[in-house]
């Protein structure tokens, strides 16, 4: 068969798994560097450690998945069943619901919704303030349910992702999922480049820098997997036939974004709650050229202490004036 009869859709699933297995590499070096941050005896451990890492390694297992199910069902589809009846094209139709395919599918909604829960909890954390995420909350239950829907009626026999029933319900859980994923990145990215804007107005742009920084605001907001996850839902809306290759790319970046985060975070260089809490304090220069955090000025100190004292001075005079009148007249 020449190049220029092989499909669109065909190309983009042997590229796209081409990249998953270079993204996944780049997966396990994260994940190992995790580990290595959780085994460093010199590190100082917080107590959410193990739940992060446990987190990681769900989300590697989910992505092993994702990527050995592809992989397989293009072995099955290009090489064992070369000859198949009808070509490539026919296999994929007859075959797209296969039990493998389905269980991958499965852990790629799985791992987006673990991805998801991550961003929401970090933006709860970014801004200290539980209201922030009632709305990412609702949108996240509405992404579960459109993602089992779309799940259940893509596995029914000769069932297919991307086409029918199946292919609507994915555009409505694709468009939700991207929908929180926006939010969440901008939530983020929002309260991260201004807070780290006023860190660097009160303690110098050296430390304001450690979070306003390009790579600091895509890592901490999850903006990779947004981004991609935005190309995504337009070729899939479109029904483009390259939608399995942004699939691709897409899948693989939702393990890679939550990754890169907890690995700051267990590195001591992420965003914290106490961080938050701190900038709405007060932000203030003394007359010493020393930055002080949620206190008094010490000229406000002292212009409030000044009456006390003058008050006791008073009282001490007074005190004293009537004890000689006392002594007096004895």
């Amino acid at each position: 068969m020449t190049s220029t009869a092989i499909p669109v859709f065909q190309n983009g699933f042997y590229v796209g798994n081409n990249f998953n297995a270079i993204l996944y590499g780049m997966e396990l070096v994260l994940y190992f560097m995790t580990v290595r941050v959780v085994l460093d005896r010199k590190h100082k451990h917080a107590p959410s450690d193990k739940w992060f890492l446990i987190f990681s390694t769900a989300c590697l297992c989910l992505n092993t998945v994702f990527v050995a199910t592809e992989a397989v069902f293009g072995e099955e589809m290009w090489i064992v069943n070369a000859d198949y009846p009808g070509g490539m094209d026919a296999y994929l139709n007859d075959f797209a619901s296969v039990w493998y395919q389905t269980f991958g599918t499965a852990a790629s909604i799985t791992l987006n919704l673990l991805a998801d829960g991550l961003m929401i909890y970090r933006a709860y954390v970014v801004w200290d303030d539980i209201r922030v995420i009632i709305f990412p909350c609702f949108l996240y239950f509405a992404s579960l349910c459109l993602g089992v829907a779309q799940l259940i009626e893509a596995g029914v026999p000769h069932g297919n992702y991307f086409l029918g029933i199946a292919q609507k319900l994915g555009v409505a859980y694709t468009s939700c999922i991207i929908s929180l994923n926006i939010i969440n990145t901008s939530l983020v990215a929002g309260r991260v480049y201004v807070v780290g804007k006023r860190y660097a107005a009160a303690m110098g742009s050296d430390v304001g820098a450690a979070y306003t920084g390009a790579v600091s605001i895509m890592i901490e907001s999850s903006a990779l997997s947004t981004l991609t996850g935005i190309a995504y839902l337009v070729s899939f809306a479109i029904n483009s036939e390259l939608n399995i290759f942004f699939l691709s790319i897409y899948v693989m970046c939702t393990c890679l974004a939550p990754q890169l985060i907890v690995l700051r975070v267990m590195s001591g260089r992420a965003w914290t709650r106490e961080k938050s809490s701190m900038v709405g304090t007060k932000l203030e220069f003394t007359g010493r050229s020393t930055t002080q955090i949620g206190a008094e000025s010490s000229v406000d100190h002292e212009k409030k202490q000044a009456p006390r004292r003058a008050e006791t001075n008073l009282t001490s005079v007074a005190s004293k004036g009537s004890s000689e009148h006392v002594f007096e007249e004895v």
